[in-house]
């Protein structure tokens, strides 16, 4: 008796989050996939229904007699956008990588990028190395963890400091002894932290500098030849 189209679903009552949504677009992604009436409905393969909406994170469906389902939406919060600039990839609090339309989030996110699977890891070094820069007027616009463990940061001055690879304590520590010094050294040539085209901490006890508008080779010096 409970199979037969006695007991159709009245209606569906959502709330929660659902900043990124409305009833037609949830409509037009959920109904399709939801079939059986109110006794039959399978509440897992519709709660994987909400979940498949674009900026979902997570989805709680439970019947509401007489004959209504009730849903509870959680939304994605994005903390960084992910992967490359034409992508259209964000990654959230959690560490968990999503689609989602690009064009209706900040601008101002940082940009995080590395192996899928170490996800995570990225936005927990981002974590560890952006309060490092606050002190000095500086934040990480990119972070990128290369295929051979190496870390990269562009700063919002446009400046490239490769950092080399380690866990955080090894690459916050060399990254404090460049922010510590920087400031000096580039003192010697008339130039400010704000000149800094790029560095590479990625040596023992010494990192490499680039300033703009200061160069180590002499005009007069010849070229060499190959």
């Amino acid at each position: 008796m409970l199979r037969q189209p006695f007991f159709p679903i009245g209606g569906i009552k959502v709330d929660g989050e659902v900043t990124h949504n409305n009833a037609v677009t949830l409509r037009a992604n959920v109904a399709p996939q939801l079939t059986g009436n109110f006794f039959t409905i399978d509440l897992s393969r519709a709660r994987a229904a909400f979940e498949s909406v674009p900026w979902v994170r997570s989805a709680v469906v439970r019947r509401e007699f007489p004959n209504k389902l009730r849903v509870t939406l959680t939304e994605q919060v994005p903390v960084a956008a992910w992967g490359d600039e034409a992508g259209s990839k964000l990654i959230n609090g959690f560490g968990d990588v999503f689609e989602a339309n690009v064009a209706e989030v900040d601008d101002n996110l940082p940009r995080l990028d590395g192996p899928i699977e170490q996800a995570g890891q990225v936005l927990g070094m981002y974590r560890v190395l952006q309060p490092q820069f606050q002190p000095y007027d500086f934040s990480i616009d990119e972070l990128t963890l290369s295929s051979r463990g190496s870390w990269k940061v562009v700063l919002d001055t446009g400046a490239e400091l490769e950092l080399g690879r380690g866990q955080s304590e090894e690459v916050t520590a060399r990254l404090q002894r460049f922010l510590k010094t920087v400031t000096q050294v580039a003192g010697q040539y008339h130039r400010t932290v704000a000149d800094v085209e790029g560095a590479d901490l990625r040596h023992n006890d010494a990192y490499a500098l680039r300033l703009r508008g200061v160069t180590t080779v002499s005009p007069e010096a010849p070229r060499r030849i190959k």
